[in-house]
């Protein structure tokens, strides 16, 4: 069986958050406490692999090292909860004010977080970069910690200025607009997991990877009606997914000679076992 990463329709969470539409999506098999679970043993990793020069794997699951500039619309997001622990996620910068991202980054099942720092423009996390802080986000008013319905956030920064390695993403237009983007092979980028437990000695920290979308009739034959028509599933052949870490990062495609966002990662299934199991 292929593994299948699912990820929430950015297009229709970014209509729904406006007009207050509910949006059905994955539930039941999500971890919804991500920030214990995922989120903040992440953080320990990627920061004390940054200090030591020596990443001991936890990024995205099959990929490569990219470069700075390779996503300047991708922020890290380093998470300050309300208890203070430290845990992290990914977002999409949309213009010069706004951030989009998972609710779950702000919100999940049993932690608050207190505030983001932005990191734009880095291949690094806890270093480099031009890094914002905020705690203005807006969570969307349907979401749910429980099923992760709705699972999506906007976030306001402080007036970010381009650059080569800062740049905002476009959202789907035209035909791109009603697009169910199946067959197309899209990018996914962040600072999480790659592996169980390969090692990494290289100082690139920030991952890619390419995965092809597929129809969510296939899909369905693994997840069930779980999958709903604002669902967007990803093929995960050949060990490639999102996995922990990678929350609220983007799934983008090219169009046209521009990068275009498709969808963020809403959740993962199972954290310990990323090659097998499927991201959400």
């Amino acid at each position: 069986m292929n593994v299948t990463a699912v990820v929430v329709s950015v297009v229709v969470a970014l209509v729904a958050h406006a007009s207050g539409a509910t949006i059905p999506q994955v539930g039941e098999l999500l971890e919804t406490n991500y920030h214990e679970v995922a989120g903040i043993p992440a953080a320990a990793r990627i920061k004390c692999g940054e200090e030591a020069q020596d990443f001991d794997g936890a990024r995205i699951v099959g990929g490569s090292a990219a470069g700075v500039g390779a996503y300047p619309h991708l922020g890290g997001l380093v998470i300050t909860l309300t208890t203070g622990a430290t845990s992290v996620c990914g977002s999409s910068l949309l213009s010069t004010t706004r951030a989009v991202t998972a609710a779950h980054c702000w919100r999940d099942s049993r932690n608050q977080a207190r505030q983001f720092t932005v990191v734009l423009g880095s291949t690094r996390l806890f270093s480099g970069g031009v890094r914002h802080n905020t705690n203005t986000v807006a969570v969307h008013s349907g979401y749910n910690v429980h099923t992760l319905l709705n699972d999506v956030a906007m976030i306001t920064l402080p007036s970010v200025s381009y650059t080569n390695a800062i740049q905002p993403i476009n959202l789907p237009s035209g035909s791109l607009a009603s697009s169910n983007f199946a067959g197309t092979w899209a990018q996914a980028a962040g600072f999480g997991r790659t592996s169980d437990n390969a090692g990494i000695s290289n100082n690139q920290f920030l991952s890619h990877v390419s995965l092809q979308v597929i129809t969510n009739a296939v899909c369905q034959q693994t997840f069930g009606n779980t999958v709903a028509a604002s669902t967007l599933c990803t093929s995960g052949a050949g060990g490639r997914s999102t996995c922990s870490g990678d929350s609220g990062g983007p799934l983008s495609i090219n169009s046209g000679g521009q990068r275009v966002l498709v969808s963020a990662t809403s959740g993962v299934l199972t954290l310990s076992r990323c090659r097998t199991r499927a991201a959400v």
